[in-house]
Order: structure tokens, then sequence, then C-alpha cells
């Protein structure tokens, strides 16, 4: 049977075009023919590249695309910025041509195989960032030959950061979950890739600090990661005396713990949520900066957090959400048509988390740079047209109305935080709110047995009263706002501007 090439017309004319183009002309049994290059330098426009004509740049993709019948775009520079990568490829989605990517430099090294790593385009390739450039000097000298613990470790973020954490050869890595499926499997993993790696399962709960502080004593960690926490906005508002179980006194144990153990650092991984908070969630997350800032003195550990927005892929994404939302053939849910929300991938966050610490002296709150806000609805667009499908065509929007505590944007800094430091461009200091340690631990022994009484509007108020920016919905609020909420709204085409792609990120 002879094998049918698709038309690939190949963006970029650098040092990875090149190995694209050789890896096509070796494999015999490749499903590509290309039919030319496309580059902005002016100068390389009718020059042959291993023996594939330069057609012309950017400005040109469409009118090639008809003219030489491509049924594949693949962008082939990993180094490309931000800006530059998001208007290539809002021309290319202009085109009915199936769209294919070249990731990042370490992607391809992880894959061990540039044959491996071309892949489908993504929607976090539709996120205008520039690639990540870490410090791993200074990242290595915290960590190599250390002994790391992370808690919910076997989490979207935890997992991640043990990934990362691997490659800076620690003496070991404690992943500790209460969940004991995603540790093994990371355990396997780790293994894997990382067969000199000496990594351990410790199953527990943070909520636990007996368990806690066998783990400390059998260990000795050097660092801690505390990830663990309930980070769902929704299920915390209707379970709020779990959040604050879990995340507020999960934090206070273990941070404890830490200086008990004389951990050297520990690093809080706090979100944007934690900012001028509408939830019980952001509101519990605030509080545990505010812990781990009181007990920064208390001892010889330095503790810090890191604040960050939604992570793309992560438990509980609205990615994931609307993924099962179009596979099942629709419609996709969104609780308002303006809501937006600050995103990063997953191995940035990781990154980055990494980087921040590494600066840490105690008492900080490290800001991650978001890069531009994202409108969720542009999101469920590029979305649906990712998976091959036509919005309102194929797949439907509806529009839910905002849920208990949910806020139309979110916040990186609030009012009484001002930016004191610039690590670099994507790691900022927020300055520290002075708190009053001894009237902060008597709001905290209230709430722990406020907590016990598991009644949802005394919890909220008691939060309110130690998290003085936390603003949240009476029954009688809530019952009003979704009286006239814009419940089950079918948004349609009118709706969209003419053009939704990834410009609009």
């Amino acid at each position: 049977m002879k094998n049918v090439k698709k038309n690939l017309l190949l963006i970029g004319a650098g040092a990875a075009g090149r190995m694209v183009i050789s890896e096509i002309k070796e494999n015999p049994v490749c499903k590509y023919k290309i039919i030319g290059i496309i580059d902005d330098e002016p100068n390389k426009t009718g020059e042959l590249i291993n023996g594939y004509k330069v057609l012309g740049s950017r400005k040109d993709i469409i009118k090639i695309c008809k003219n030489k019948n491509v049924e594949v775009i693949l962008l082939a520079i990993p180094s490309i910025k931000g800006s530059d990568k998001i208007d290539i490829l809002n021309i290319c989605s202009a085109t009915s041509c199936e769209i294919k990517i070249l990731p990042s430099i370490s992607e391809i090294i992880d894959k061990g195989n540039l044959k491996y790593s071309l892949r489908n385009l993504r929607i976090e390739d539709l996120l205008a960032r520039d690639p990540i450039v870490l410090n791993n000097e200074k990242i290595s000298e915290y960590i190599t030959n250390k002994v790391i613990l992370v808690t919910g470790g076997g989490g979207s973020i935890g997992s991640e950061l043990c990934r990362q954490i691997s490659k800076y050869n620690p003496a070991k890595i404690i992943v500790f979950d209460i969940y004991e499926n995603n540790a093994y499997d990371l355990q396997n993993e780790l293994s894997f890739l990382f067969p000199k790696l000496n990594v351990d399962i410790a199953i527990g709960s943070v909520r636990d600090k007996e368990r806690l502080n066998n783990v400390f004593l059998t260990y000795r960690p050097d660092i801690v990661f505390h990830a663990a926490a309930h980070k769902h906005v929704p299920l915390m508002e209707s379970n709020p005396a779990e959040a604050v179980k879990n995340n507020v006194f999960g934090t206070f144990n273990t941070a404890k713990c830490a200086i008990e153990h004389n951990v050297n650092k520990f690093v809080l991984i706090s979100t944007d949520k934690a900012v001028n908070p509408t939830n019980v969630m952001g509101a519990t997350k605030r509080l545990c900066e505010m812990v781990v800032q009181s007990l920064n003195n208390m001892g010889r550990t330095e503790f810090s957090a890191v604040r960050f927005g939604n992570v793309l892929g992560s438990n509980g994404s609205v990615v994931n959400l609307f993924k099962n939302q179009i596979k099942n053939g629709g419609p996709v849910t969104i609780t308002h048509k303006d809501i937006t929300r600050y995103f990063m991938t997953i191995p940035e966050a990781a990154q980055l988390v990494l980087e921040a610490a590494s600066y840490a002296k105690g008492g900080e709150i490290y800001v991650l740079d978001m890069g531009s806000p994202v409108k969720i609805f542009d999101l469920a667009i590029n979305m649906i047209k990712l998976s091959g499908l036509q919005p309102f065509k194929d797949i439907q929007i509806k529009i839910t109305g905002l849920r208990s505590g949910e806020k139309l944007y979110e916040e990186l800094l609030m009012v009484e935080e001002e930016v004191t430091e610039k690590i670099n461009e994507k790691i900022f200091i927020a300055r520290p709110v002075k708190i009053n340690t001894f009237e902060f631990e008597k709001g905290l022994a209230k709430l722990q047995n406020v907590a016990k009484i598991q009644d949802p509007d005394i919890i909220k108020r008691t939060l309110a009263e130690l998290v003085k920016s936390y603003k949240y919905d009476t029954k009688e609020e809530k019952a009003q706002a979704f009286a006239f909420s814009n419940v089950d709204e079918v948004v349609g085409i009118k709706d969209i501007k003419s053009t939704v792609t990834a410009k609009a990120y």
C-alpha cells in the first residue's frame, strides 16, 4: 500500500527546523512531505535549506497554504518569544490546516528523540509567555544532597515539584500524601526517570500532627515544600470546616513540625485566591500565608510563601472540565461571559517555585508573574477549535451564573501590599503585612473550636475576623444573587467577535 504523505509547511529555518528536515528526509515511512519553509529573516527568502526553499515570512502563511495545498503546519522554533508565537499561531488558525508544534528544548531532551517530541497544539501553547530561564546554579546550591519533603506530593503541583527537584540530585525526596494511588504512580515514574534517585513514600494527613512528627523524626528533612491543601473553590464553599482543618491547621501542624525538627527552609504553595478573598478556600489560604509569616522568627526555619494563579491541567482545572464537556458533545459551561483568570503551566509554576525558594531569607511572599489574564470565554472557544470542532455549530456554550464566592477576576496583591523587590522578570516580593502574633494565635484557637461546630456561617464569620479582607455572602445574599443570576443562558454566535483565536490571549 502506497504511503500517502501530507503536505507540510515548516515554520522556522533555524537549528530546530533543520533537525526536523533531517528527520523527515531520513525516515522513509514519515507521513509528511515538506513543501517549503517560512522564516521572518528577510534575507532568507528564496534560500534553500537542506534542499527546501524558504517561501516567505509569517505574513505569507495564509496565501502559501492556499496555493500549495498545505495540510499541516509545523512551528519549529522552540525558543520563540511568547508574543511572536501567539501572533504566528493566530495566523495559522485562520487556515484550515492541522497545526503541530515542536516544544521547548527541555521537552525535546526529556523525550530523548525529536520524532517523539513533535506534538499537536495544546491550550498552554496559546499563553503568551516566554520560555523560563532558571538560575540552575542557585537552585542546585540549596537542593543538591539535601533531604526534601513535599506534602501533597502526589497532587498536580506537588508531583511536578518532585520531578523538577529530582533533576538537582537531592539526597532523598519524601512524597507525603493521603492518597496512596497517586503517590505510588509518582514513585514508579521517578524510579524510571531517575534510577539513582532515593525516593520514599509516606502516607498520611497533614491534619495528623503525630504522623507528621513521626515523618519528620524519621527522615530529618532539610527543606519542606508544603503543597497539601484542599483547593476546589465550590467544594470548599460548601465544606468550610474541612477547608479550615486541612488548609489552615494542616499548614500550622506542618510548620510547627518544621520548627521543632530544625528544618532549614519551609515553602508554602499559595494562590492568588488568597488576595482579598471572596470564598472560603481563598480565605483559608490567606490564613496559611499568615501562619507561616507569624512563625518565621520562632526558630531557625526560614518560612516563605509563593503565590500564583490557576495552573493549566491541574486537578480541578477548568481546562479538564472543558475537555470532558467537549468529549461528551457539550455544552461547555462557563459561569459568566466576562470572567477572567491568570494561568500558567504546571512545569512553569513548579520551576518558579524552586527558583523563588532559592532567594528566601524568611518571611517573604513571592508573587509569580502570571502574564496577561485569560478570558474564560475565549479559553472555551479555543479549546473547542483545538478539538477540531466549531463553536456554536458542533459545541454550544452555556452561561450558568456565578457561583457563591466566585470572583469575576483575580488579583495578585492586596491593597496593603506592595512589590518591594523584583527578583527577575518572573518573580516579585510582596511587602509583608504586620501580624500581631498574640491576637492571631487567639483567633486561630477560636477558629479551631468553631470548625468543630460545622456551622458554615459561623465559620465564615470567624474567618472574616482573622482575614480582614475576606468578604463573604450571607445566606440571604446568596439567595438573592441566585434569583437574579443569568442561569442557563445560552451564548450565541453573535456574542463573539469575528476572529476569536489565540489573539484573545
